[in-house]
């Protein structure tokens, strides 16, 4: 097992070493912002998608709509920023909400986050998939299309393995595809408007009129605010950088907050690009062919050959390495949880590549659980998706308004005052999603948050209420004991039974006997005779049980002889023996863990097992 787990997650890498496990500006741009620039492939189009319906004429607004979730952009983008100086350990949402808010708000942020990462890989996994089998079909293998869960899960398997790794080298990994997929949308932007300005646009070829796709819905505000909400789909991931300042190289928080302006920087620039080429070539989304609107603007652009391929490929891998930047924050968020007390703590332990496993692991298969769940169709799972993210925005903005008032920094009222700002319009795209996706799947949402507020808080308790009970303080000297009392459990007279016996005469030699549950009375006789030979002259007693039942007389029996003495310490000797190899164990039943279980909870009882280890 050892050397499988070598194979995969890679040498164990030391304490020490941990400072060089940091990500450069140019790593962390791909590792921290795949989520955020993957939203280009699809944001658009999400825009598209509502503005149809009001007819042709109505997709004229998709500029303008694009440039208020520009604005927006840039307004949280500067909000983060300011977070990341005044937070340079992370200051994700669930840290600023909590600490200028109050408890119950960071909670709220730190579930909406939790779900919104795991939606995060679901859907970038299942929208990868999708332009991987759309590929396919391309070329002639639509049978891959029956297969999409079975490739979503490998493609989590994979991902999760390459982060398990380390921070560095799943950096290292994603970088590549990151940087073509950067590289070929500018491309096909700067190529589009050049070729445009002196050419002329080429309009799009659809297999159906557009005019006819959407005339039912008026043209009006609450059209506009809708797809102004659908294509803030672009903000998802923006926050990651802030979660993940301490993972930066020295100084952190100048290298986070150049990272997040480089990223804004390219985000806004394809965002606005692909929507103005969308708009100039009259590309709409197309239930017939399910061709994407950025395919539909590279075939018009490069048509279909070898440019044109290489933009779909590395569209559908940032589609499936966007799940990376969840990776990335969903660990480190569940280790500050874990930290407060508010998760559990194996969440806060690193692994052998200093990098918090659990926090993976668990990604990695509630993400499997909603793809198999979804079978892999992301239409299905969007009305859940960026509810989580602007909840958190909305409240790690706010905290942010109370920082400034609280500290007065230097600069602090233009801070406030982008922190309002932005408050407010994530506020109301905040409600305007809620009210729009509310009956499409946004209520599981909205109940599953406090769901998981409560069950912090049920943790944090538990943690409380143990610290509480273990504390030094008010105790009292504990009583001498007089007397020790030993019982050893035996199922036969074998090589494993002797050193218990042993042990147990070492602990208390004036107060030992062995405890034999009779199952079968033939061979409690023959117990009872082999006895006399290697019973160290300790008493055995046998307990009868006429229902076939091992631990309710063993139980009954150990309560009567605690009950005997007041001022003594009863120990329950276990003889187990220790296969050679790991899965030897699932052909033995696990009796000796089922006694531990049944004697875990009685105080006065103390529970030794003396393993007796088989060779090879």
């Amino acid at each position: 097992m050892g050397q499988i787990k070598r194979f995969l997650v890679g040498k164990p890498i030391a304490t020490e070493h941990q400072h060089h496990e940091r990500l450069s500006r140019i790593t962390a741009l791909a590792v921290f912002s795949s989520d955020a620039l993957s939203s280009v492939a699809y944001a658009t189009e999400a825009i598209l998608s509502i503005l149809i319906l009001g007819g042709s004429v109505a997709l004229g607004y998709s500029l303008p709509v694009a440039i208020g979730i520009a604005v927006l952009l840039v307004v949280v983008a500067f909000s983060y920023r300011q977070t990341i100086r005044a937070y340079p350990k992370g200051g994700g949402g669930y840290i600023v909400a909590r600490e200028n808010l109050g408890d119950i708000y960071g909670l709220i942020a730190a579930g909406a986050l939790l779900i919104d990462y795991v939606l995060t890989v679901a859907v970038s996994i299942s929208a990868g998939v999708a332009a991987i089998t759309s590929l396919a079909s391309t070329w002639g293998m639509p049978w891959l299309a029956s297969y999409a869960v079975e490739i979503g899960l490998v493609c989590i398997l994979l991902v999760s393995l390459a982060n398990l790794r380390g921070v560095k080298e799943s950096g290292a990994i994603f970088a590549v595809p990151t940087y073509v997929f950067i590289a070929s949308i500018l491309i096909l932007i700067v190529y589009g408007v050049i070729r445009n300005m002196l050419f002329g646009a080429q309009p799009v070829v659809h297999r159906i009129d557009p005019e006819i796709l959407g005339t039912g819905e008026a043209i009006g505000l609450w059209l506009v605010m809708r797809a102004f909400a659908a294509g803030c789909t672009a903000l998802t991931g923006i926050e990651a950088i802030s979660d993940g300042v301490p993972a930066f190289r020295v100084p952190e928080s100048k290298n986070a907050a150049s990272t997040l302006t480089w990223m804004v920087g390219i985000l806004v620039t394809m965002f606005l690009g692909i929507t103005w080429l969308a708009h100039v070539h009259g590309a709409v989304p197309n239930e017939l062919t399910h061709e994407t609107v950025i395919s539909q603007i590279a075939r018009t652009t490069f048509g279909d050959g070898l440019v044109y391929g290489i933009i779909q490929v590395a569209t559908a891998l940032i589609l499936v390495l966007a799940a990376n930047t969840a990776y990335a924050d969903f660990p480190r968020l569940a280790s500050f949880l874990s930290r407060d007390r508010f998760l559990p703590r194996q969440f806060s332990s690193r692994g052998d590549r200093l990098v918090f496993s659990n926090g993976i692991l668990a990604l990695g298969v509630f993400s499997a659980l909603l793809v198999v769940l979804f079978q892999a169709n992301e239409i299905a799972m969007l009305p859940l998706y960026a509810i989580g993210v602007f909840i958190s925005f909305t409240l790690s903005q706010a905290g942010m308004v109370r920082h400034h008032f609280h500290i007065k920094e230097e600069g602090w009222r233009w801070g406030a005052v982008i922190n309002s700002v932005g408050t407010i319009l994530t506020a109301v795209v905040l409600v305007v999603l809620a009210v729009t996706k509310f009956t499409h799947g946004a209520w599981a949402v909205m109940v599953l948050i406090p769901m998981l507020v409560v069950l912090f808080n049920s943790i944090n308790k538990h943690y409380s209420s143990v610290a509480r009970q273990l504390s030094l303080e008010g105790a009292g000297r504990p009583i001498a004991l007089r007397r020790h009392t030993s019982i050893v459990l035996v199922s036969g007279i074998h090589r494993g039974v002797l050193p218990a016996l042993q042990y147990a005469q070492s602990i208390a030699p004036d107060n030992v006997m062995a405890v034999y549950v009779n199952l079968d009375s033939d061979q409690t006789a023959r117990l009872q005779q082999r006895w006399i030979d290697w019973g160290f002259n300790i008493p055995l007693v046998v307990l009868e049980s006429p229902y076939r039942s091992l631990i309710t007389p063993l139980f009954n029996y150990i309560q009567e002889v605690d009950a005997r003495y007041n001022d003594h310490v009863l120990t329950v000797v276990l003889p187990e023996f220790v296969p050679a190899h790991w899965w030897e164990h699932l052909l033995h039943n696990q009796t000796g863990m089922l006694i531990k279980a049944a004697l875990m909870f009685n105080k006065d009882v103390v529970v030794t097992s003396v393993p007796y280890r088989l060779e090879r």
